[in-house]
């Protein structure tokens, strides 16, 4: 029997995939090559970069020589790659990209949804299971399909399906110390996040039950001295850097939790730049 939170990640990551669809779509072509904030990156490139990271997922789960391929390749512009595959996808039609795309996360659903469930595939970072990797699927179409939304000047409602990127964020806590060369905190934070519409929520499947008694999303000891509270969504902008901590509604107390929201990602490779205040923007 299919482990039900496998099944709701992979039917919540079809649901965010549909969402950005929903807003590229029927885009008129000029649109496609409008900036979107990330410095030299077009809505095409946006969307082309999901396509490219699919294919990579699915060779990651079909053909594990294809995705080594990648990985040496990779291996030999490390500080170009990812520009490099936005940018030969970025070149096609935007009709012939959008079909692509399209057909690209089918194939990559079907696969996730085929794997074993306790197999793990080879990724850039750590190995991973297909659950896993469909969330961190999950974190890249909203993330990016922010980057999309804000050069439209779309404001989207936040859903339950925030839940997968806050949890990836909150685990990736040592991660962010550690790509800039730094010591992780010791011991665990409490993180409390109030949930997208808490108190009647929209929510990705799986979401009833995603809840506490206070429409919280909780992480961590109760009792933990260094905490972070504040909306999911201003959390789940925060790990992605889509937004500055400036911009956000989010809390720390004690100095460890502080430095925190100054350095989080929850997405693998460099630490970057982030995004810069609105007030200085």
């Amino acid at each position: 029997m299919p482990d039900p939170s496998a099944v709701a990640v992979f039917t919540d990551l079809s649901e965010e995939s549909r969402e950005l669809d929903s807003l590229v779509g029927q885009l008129p072509t000029a649109d496609w090559s409008r900036p979107t904030p990330a410095p030299g990156w077009s809505v095409a490139h946006q969307i082309a970069h999901l396509h490219w990271t699919d294919r990579a997922a699915l060779l990651s789960l079909t053909d594990a020589d294809g995705f080594a391929g990648m990985v040496e390749a990779a291996l030999k512009a490390p500080d170009s790659f990812v520009d490099d595959g936005a940018e030969e996808g970025a070149g096609l039609p935007p009709a012939e990209l959008l079909a692509r795309w399209r057909a690209g996360r089918t194939a990559l659903g079907s696969a996730l949804a085929a794997a074993s469930p306790d197999t793990r595939f080879p990724w850039y970072g750590p190995p991973m299971k297909a659950a896993s990797m469909a969330s961190a699927r999950l974190m890249e179409t909203w993330a990016h399909g922010q980057d999309v939304a804000d050069a439209l000047g779309v404001r989207r409602t936040p859903t339950g399906r925030l839940r997968h990127v806050a949890r990836i964020g909150v685990r990736a806590r040592d991660y962010a110390y550690a790509v800039r060369g730094l010591p992780a905190p010791a011991g665990e934070f409490r993180v409390e996040l109030t949930a997208p519409g808490a108190g009647g929520a929209p929510g990705g499947a799986g979401a009833p039950g995603a809840l506490g008694a206070e429409g919280l999303w909780t992480y961590g000891p109760a009792d933990a001295p260094q905490r972070i509270t504040g909306p999911a969504l201003d959390f789940c902008l925060l790990v992605t850097q889509r937004a500055h901590r400036a911009d956000l509604a989010l809390t720390a107390t004690g100095p460890d939790a502080d430095r925190w929201l100054d350095i989080a990602q929850a997405f693998a490779g460099p630490a970057g730049p982030g995004r810069a205040p609105r007030a200085a923007g």
